[in-house]
C-alpha cells in the first residue's frame, strides 16, 4: 500500500493544474509502450497495439487491443479538473496594491482558499514563427494570497458571512510597482509572446497523509484526481480480458462537460467508431457486450454533521469503494450494473459501500449520464468516500484509494458477457 500511496502522491503533488495532470498521464502512458494516434491523422491499429488519444491537451482515451476476438469495450471514465479560480484574460487590477483578476471555475467552497500561499499554473499560447503553439506554465513558488477582512472589519464573519467572488477572493499579489512583471514572467517561462491563455490558481500545501495510524489522505483535487489516478493504474496492470480496456479521462465535469474535452463531447464515439471501422468490427454489436465504470468520489459520512447523511446508505472513510445510487438517475446505476461490479469487487477482495443523498438534501451528478446520451451502455457510478467535497484541501482514506487500484484492475481484467437475463463474469 505505501508504494502505491506514494505512486498517488506524486501524481497528486505534480497535478499543478488539469493540463498538467494529463501531461503527467501522458507520460506513464508513454513510458508503458502506448503509441499516441493524433485524431487528424489516419489510423493503423494491429491486434495487441496500445494506444492513446488526446484531444485539447487535457483529455485522453487510451485502449489496448486484445490479440484474441473480443466481447465488447470495458470503459472506465474520470475527469481531470477541479474546482478553483481561473485567472482572466486582462488579470491586473492596480491601485494601492497589485491584485489578479479571477473568476470562479466550478463550485467551490470559497473561505478555504484564504490565507494561504497560491500560485499560478496552466497553459497559454504562444506566437511562433509558423501561427501559435501551446506550452505548459507553472510558477512553482509562493506567489499570492487572498487575505482575509480581520474580524475587527467584520464582525459577521463567525456567523454566516456571504462570500462575494467578485470582492472577497481576489489574490494580493504585489505592490503597485509590480505592474506588468507577471506577464513578462509567463512569457519567460513560455518562450514566447503569449496570445491566450487557461491560467488556475493553486495551494501550495502538498498532499499529507496524516491520522493516529496515518490513515487519511489529504489534497487539493483528491475529486477526481484520485479516482483518475485509481483507474489509470487498475488499466495499466490489468492482465488480459475478453474485451477491449478503455480508459478515458475527460475535462470540464465541474461545469457541465460542455466542451470539446468534455464528457459531452464525441471524444470517445469517435475513438470507438475508429477502432471499429479500423478493425472491422460492428459498433452497436460491440456496445451491446459493453459496460462503464464511471468513477467520482462521493460524500461520506461527516464525523460532525451525521444528521446531514442518508441513515442507511452513508459511506465511511476506510470503508470500501462507493456504489452511488439516485431514483432520479443523477447517477447512472441500477440494480443490474451495481451486482456487476459488487460481484467484481468481491473477486477483487474489496469491500463496497453504498450511497444515496438523503432524501431532502439534492446531491450533484457525474459525467456518467452525460457520456451516456453519446455512448449507451449499463453504466455503475462509483467514487471513493471523502470529506470536504470542493474544499481546495479535502480528505479521504488511504486504503480506499488502495481499494480502487485493486478493483479496476479486477474489472479491466474480467471477461464480461451479456446474457439475456444479465452476465456471465468471468
Amino acid at each position: 500500500m505505501d508504494e502505491e500511496i506514494r505512486g498517488l502522491r506524486t501524481f497528486l503533488d505534480a497535478s499543478h493544474s488539469h493540463c498538467h495532470a494529463l501531461a503527467y498521464l501522458r507520460d506513464m502512458l508513454e513510458e508503458e509502450g502506448y503509441v499516441l494516434l493524433p485524431e487528424r491523422e489516419v489510423w493503423k491499429l494491429v491486434p495487441g497495439g496500445k494506444y492513446c488519444v488526446l484531444r485539447g491537451g487535457t483529455a485522453l482515451v487510451a485502449f489496448r487491443l486484445p490479440e484474441e476476438p473480443v466481447t465488447g469495450f470495458l470503459m472506465s471514465a474520470s475527469h481531470c479538473d477541479r474546482p478553483c479560480f481561473q485567472v482572466k484574460e486582462n488579470f491586473e487590477l492596480s491601485g494601492a496594491y497589485l491584485r489578479l483578476a479571477v473568476e470562479r471555475y466550478g463550485g467551490q467552497i470559497l473561505h478555504t482558499w484564504l490565507d494561504r500561499p497560491l500560485s499560478i499554473a496552466g497553459r497559454v499560447t504562444v506566437e511562433t514563427e509558423e501561427g501559435v503553439e501551446s506550452r505548459l506554465v507553472d510558477i512553482d513558488r509562493d506567489l499570492l494570497l487572498i487575505p482575509s477582512v480581520a474580524i475587527h472589519m467584520n464582525r459577521q464573519v463567525n456567523d454566516g458571512y456571504k462570500w462575494n467572488p467578485a470582492v472577497d477572493m481576489l489574490p494580493l499579489l504585489g505592490g503597485k510597482d509590480a505592474a506588468g512583471k507577471l506577464l513578462a514572467e509567463l512569457e519567460q517561462q513560455a518562450g514566447g509572446r503569449i496570445l491566450g491563455h487557461d491560467l488556475y490558481l493553486y495551494i501550495r500545501q502538498k498532499s499529507s497523509v496524516w491520522g493516529m495510524e496515518r490513515e487519511y489522505i489529504s489534497s487539493a483535487a483528491l475529486d477526481d484526481l484520485e479516482c483518475v489516478w485509481g483507474c489509470t493504474r487498475g488499466f495499466l496492470e490489468a492482465g488480459p480480458s475478453g474485451a477491449v480496456p478503455v480508459l478515458c479521462v475527460f475535462d470540464s465535469e465541474e461545469v457541465g462537460s460542455g466542451s470539446v474535452q468534455g464528457a459531452g463531447s464525441t471524444l470517445l464515439t469517435d475513438v470507438l467508431e475508429r477502432i471499429c471501422d479500423g478493425l472491422g468490427w460492428n459498433l452497436k454489436r460491440m456496445l451491446a457486450q459493453s459496460f462503464m465504470v464511471s468513477a467520482d468520489n462521493a460524500h461520506a459520512l461527516h464525523p460532525n454533521h451525521p444528521e446531514l447523511a442518508d441513515p442507511t446508505n452513508a459511506p465511511v472513510l476506510g470503508g470500501g469503494v462507493v456504489i452511488k445510487h439516485n431514483a432520479n438517475l443523477s447517477y447512472c446505476t441500477d440494480g443490474i450494473s451495481a451486482a456487476v461490479f459488487r460481484k467484481i469487487c468481491e473477486k477483487a477482495g474489496v469491500n463496497t459501500q453504498s450511497y444515496r443523498n438523503r432524501a431532502d438534501i439534492p446531491g450533484g451528478s457525474t459525467l456518467g449520464r452525460i457520456s451516456l446520451a453519446h455512448v449507451s451502455v449499463p453504466t455503475v457510478d462509483i467514487g471513493l468516500p471523502q470529506l470536504a467535497m470542493h474544499s481546495c484541501y479535502e480528505t479521504a482514506a488511504v486504503s480506499d484509494a488502495a481499494d480502487l487500484i485493486k478493483a479496476m484492475t479486477a474489472y479491466y481484467g474480467t471477461t464480461l458477457e451479456a446474457a439475456e437475463n444479465g452476465y456471465v463474469i468471468k
